[in-house]
């Protein structure tokens, strides 16, 4: 066993500790309005579609040291930020698009979401579809198993994970009639917890974990659906859930990438360290986490590298309009972290203040 220690910072916190403070909220300024309808003319006047947009065409003075600061706060904070009062009714849906993809790029760098190019991605039940349009396969038992994709677009709950990416963004246009919480736990305050009761298994999580892209990126001709996810075994490549480098931390996690991954026979099986940590993981997460209701017009913002996020399912009402509708974002971050080595697998570049993550294009 290594010579672990705990972590410190203010991205260690707990449920209960976080709940309570009001450091990682934001009001947005009711003066910021009028900025933002100045930057939405000015792109119409363009003739811009909102994939189109940059820092440059989305001027937004006034609002730069209230991004700033969310943007440190992100990264050498809390890790977690809700902007509270983005005024989503004054727009229509393409409208909206366009100021929240204005505004992201102001906060980082937005980047892709899937082998197809997608840059914003609608969080909405999609029926019983999504399987055959975004990914799936059968496990041994023949049930069917879901690709992370798939499981984002239905009205299901979302163990805790972590996104490809330095930094996610959701705007709550609509919400459910019931459920949909969001659920957020620190990882280094997890990190802390099982150093304190297990670190033999803390050790395990410092070890590879092999995950399956599921066809999410790759050249192979492994049965991609429309979005590009594949519905049979695709590459997999090997990942620690935890790291650190330089004091900074990180953790990549995804339960159903490493499920995927166990389905292939060519993939090395998980330990049974391995498959322990991961039940003390999640277990941990749950103790630690607190809960949150996502309300119109609250952007939620994650560092991936320090939270895991998830959500309990929800029941939809269309016509009483609450139909759950968030707009999500990835974003690579100017002040980001570096990463260790090894990492490269995943991010493709592991320095500080580099641009990375988001899913790979590949050429058809």
């Amino acid at each position: 066993m290594t010579n672990r220690t705990p972590l410190t910072g203010p991205s260690v916190w707990t449920g209960d500790e976080i709940k309570n403070s009001k450091r990682w909220i934001r009001d947005f300024p009711a003066s910021g309005t009028a900025t933002l309808d100045a930057a939405l003319a000015a792109v119409n006047k363009a003739g811009l579609e909102w994939s189109q947009i940059t820092r440059k065409d989305f001027p937004l003075s006034g609002l730069h040291g209230l991004l700033a600061d969310i943007a440190d706060e992100l990264e050498n904070g809390v890790g977690i930020m809700k902007l509270r009062g983005f005024p989503v009714d004054r727009y229509d849906e393409n409208d909206l698009r366009k100021i929240y993809f204005g505004l992201g790029t102001h906060l980082g760098t937005p980047v892709f979401q899937n082998r197809s190019g997608e840059l914003m991605r609608a969080i909405r039940d999609e029926g019983a579809h999504v399987g055959r349009t975004y990914g799936e396969t059968k496990d041994q038992k023949g049930t069917t198993f879901l690709s992370s994709y798939a499981r984002t677009l239905t009205n299901g709950g979302l163990r805790f994970h972590t996104d490809r990416t330095d930094v996610v963004g959701l705007l709550c246009v609509r919400q459910a009639m019931k459920g949909g919480v969001s659920t957020l736990a620190s990882t280094p305050a997890i990190h802390n917890a099982i150093l304190a009761k297990r670190p033999d298994l803390l050790d395990a999580l410092f070890t590879d974990y092999w995950r399956s892209r599921f066809g999410e990126e790759g050249t192979g001709k492994d049965g991609a659906g429309s979005d590009g996810v594949g519905t049979t075994k695709a590459t997999a490549y090997p990942l620690p859930i935890f790291g650190v480098r330089d004091g900074k931390f990180t953790s990549h996690y995804s339960l159903t990438f490493i499920e995927a991954a166990q389905l292939a026979p060519d993939v090395p099986k998980l330990t049974p360290a391995q498959k322990e940590a991961i039940d003390v993981l999640m277990a941990t997460a749950q103790e630690l986490c607190f809960e949150m209701t996502l309300e119109p017009g609250d952007l939620q913002l994650i560092n991936s590298h320090v939270t895991y996020h998830g959500r309990t399912p929800f029941e939809d009402e269309a016509s009483s309009g609450h139909d759950r509708l968030l707009l999500r974002l990835w974003l690579t971050m100017a002040n980001n972290r570096p990463l260790p080595q090894g990492h490269e697998i995943l991010w493709r570049n592991i320095e500080a203040g580099q641009p990375r993550g988001g899913i790979q294009q590949v050429a058809i």
